[in-house]
């Protein structure tokens, strides 16, 4: 009964579903229900697990011997006056000052040419002298035209050039120097002061070194960084969107796994921005499932855990690249969908086997 039931509640789900595909739709296409993503932004948020407080210790004061040297005699200075000397000096001075005479040098030439062109070279038709083994009664069918070609003509003309531009040579002319004598001061007057030093004496005292203190000590507060997803825009529009009927059938992903390993290499991720990232951008809001394949060598538990490991890879780093986890379904189905007849107790090529390491995509119903 409760199958019967099932079945009813799935067929009327299946037609109201259906009610709103398009009118009239044109043979051979296909189409996909989308259901617009809720979509969520992920949020940090720091949480106080432990505030700060203080601790006050107290510290004692220190003291030290210090030996200080105190003055008991004043300095004291003795001035004595040291006369002036004097000097003679000649100075020499020019008397007369000196000049330059000047002398211009013409301009002078040398001979050169230059070669123009009178007549251009030129070629013409001309009718040549008839063949003397010509058999023909008419000389003119023996005679041939040629196409002859004459150098062009050129005329040498004699010229000037300027070999050097006029200038000018200068003389100098001498200049006359005098002297005179002065007195001059060798060294001024000075006062040459003699300093009776200062008297000292040593003394021993004991001094505060570092008073009492209290030392204050910070305890920081202990938080922990907690990320959440929050809803900031809320989906649940429903339409049927037209997409390429392969897309709705599995599309291969040809990405080569390292043995064991669900992590994405480089290649791959080349591979999925390529392949799949331009899909999902012409068929916005469409849902896609991932599956992943293993072949049957090794335990079929790992097997899967394998297939679903590579899956989930995939869909992180379409999350990473903007993807709305909403539209994507990781499957891995381990070694349970083989290509071939290779399974369990089977012997195969390594070829063979490779078939059905695989992984795939396709556009399904959101």
């Amino acid at each position: 009964m409760k199958k019967v039931l099932l079945s009813i509640a799935f067929l009327t789900a299946s037609f109201a579903m259906a009610q709103d595909l398009p009118e009239n739709p044109e043979p051979g296409k296909c189409y996909v229900r989308c259901t617009t993503p809720d979509v969520y932004v992920n949020e940090t948020v720091s949480i106080t697990t432990a505030p700060s407080y203080k601790i006050l210790k107290t510290m004692p004061a220190t003291f030290k011997t210090i030996t200080e040297r105190v003055l008991v005699k004043e300095e004291e200075k003795v001035l004595t006056v040291v006369p002036a000397k004097w000097g003679t000096e000649t100075v020499t001075y020019v008397s007369k000052g000196g000049g330059n005479s000047l002398k211009v040098i013409p301009a002078s030439f040398s001979p050169s040419s230059e070669t123009l062109e009178i007549k251009p070279a030129y070629a013409q038709w001309e009718l040549g002298v008839a063949a003397p083994d010509c058999e023909s009664g008419n000389p003119d069918d023996c005679r041939y035209w040629c196409y002859k070609g004459y150098p062009a003509e050129f005329e040498t003309v004699s010229t000037q050039v300027l070999a050097n531009a006029a200038s000018t040579t200068s003389t100098p002319l001498g200049s006359t120097n005098g002297s005179y004598t002065k007195r001059v001061l060798i060294s001024p007057a000075t006062v040459v002061e003699k300093i009776i030093p200062a008297e000292y004496k040593e003394i021993t005292k004991t001094v505060l070194d570092k008073d009492a203190y209290t030392v204050e000590e910070t305890i920081p507060a202990k938080t922990r960084t907690i990320t959440r997803e929050v809803l900031s825009k809320k989906g649940g529009l429903t339409t049927w969107k037209e997409v390429e009927c392969a897309l709705v059938e599995y599309q291969a992903l040809p990405i080569n796994w390292d043995s064991g390993s669900a992590t994405l290499t480089s290649q791959a991720k080349s591979i999925i921005d390529n392949r799949l990232l331009p899909v999902l951008a012409q068929n916005p809001g469409v849902k896609v499932e991932l599956a992943s394949h293993t072949d049957s060598q090794g335990g079929a538990a790992s097997n899967q855990d394998l297939s679903e490991r590579r899956a989930k890879a995939v869909a992180d780093y379409l999350i990473s690249k903007g993807i709305n986890s909403s539209l994507l379904v990781a499957n891995g189905y381990g070694e349970t969908k083989l290509l071939n007849r290779c399974k369990d107790g089977v012997s195969c090529t390594a070829r063979e086997h490779a078939v059905n390491r695989r992984t795939q995509f396709r556009l399904i119903n959101n």
